[in-house]
């Protein structure tokens, strides 16, 4: 697993991606910074996070789109499913890559709390919270983002598909409250991914929703590896 953390991370670096999404991360977590925050006189940091929430489900397909696209692209897909490791290692060390670089760009919001604190008594529960928050959801868009990847050999299309399951995934509160059917509603207010990154939100830590959303990656991860494992076979 080792060897594929390395080889995928360098390559964000070899090319412009790695260095264009975390220049994209400090822009747009910057201008939020100062247009709600800053300009406004403001402490409060909740709605720079809730900015780069919707900046993340757009963006970080742009990290996962060539992990395995370019792969079945290029058919080395086929040198990596015959080579002497797991698929849930090739599968982890891709999606650990990705989402390295993802949190080189996140990390950054930790600093604002930091400026923050030269000036004015800073509430780093609610600081730490959204941040937990965002790096969990970060970890739902890479392995999303990764399992469509697997599904197709066209980078465009690997990162139009991941947009669409972002959004859909940021969405099923909303679908949730228009469903007549109290039950069917239930479900889907459990499952919801925006509800449950609320929660982190206020500062309340919730160790039922780090559950959830480590469940949900794991979901992602394992189909992956079952649509390698099919192909392998096929």
């Amino acid at each position: 697993m080792g060897a594929i953390l390395k080889r995928e991370f360098s390559a964000y670096f070899r090319s412009p991606i790695g260095y264009v999404f975390i220049a994209i991360s400090f822009l747009f977590s910057g201008a939020f910074f100062w247009l709600f925050t800053l300009s406004v006189g403001g402490t409060d940091v909740s709605m720079v996070f809730l900015g780069m929430f919707y900046v993340y489900m757009v963006f970080v397909p742009v990290l996962t789109m060539r992990l395995m696209a370019d792969e079945n692209k290029m058919r080395t897909d086929q040198l990596l499913l015959t080579a002497p490791i797991g698929l849930m290692k090739l599968v982890f060390g891709k999606f650990l890559a990705a989402y390295i670089v993802f949190m080189l760009g996140d990390i950054v919001m930790l600093s604002y709390g930091v400026v923050l604190g030269c000036f004015v008594t800073v509430n780093w529960a609610l600081i730490l919270g959204n941040f937990t928050a965002l790096a969990l959801i970060g970890g739902v868009f890479v392995s999303a983002g990764l399992f469509i990847s697997s599904l197709t050999e066209s980078q465009m299309v690997a990162a139009v598909g991941s947009i669409g399951v972002n959004v859909a995934l940021a969405l099923i509160n909303v679908v949730a409250s228009v469903i007549p059917v109290k039950f069917i509603s239930d479900i889907l207010k459990d499952i919801s991914v925006f509800d449950r990154y609320s929660e982190f939100t206020t500062g309340i830590f919730s160790l039922g929703g780090v559950v959830f959303f480590l469940s949900v990656i794991a979901v992602f991860l394992f189909v992956t590896v079952r649509v390698l494992e099919r192909r392998r076979w096929a």
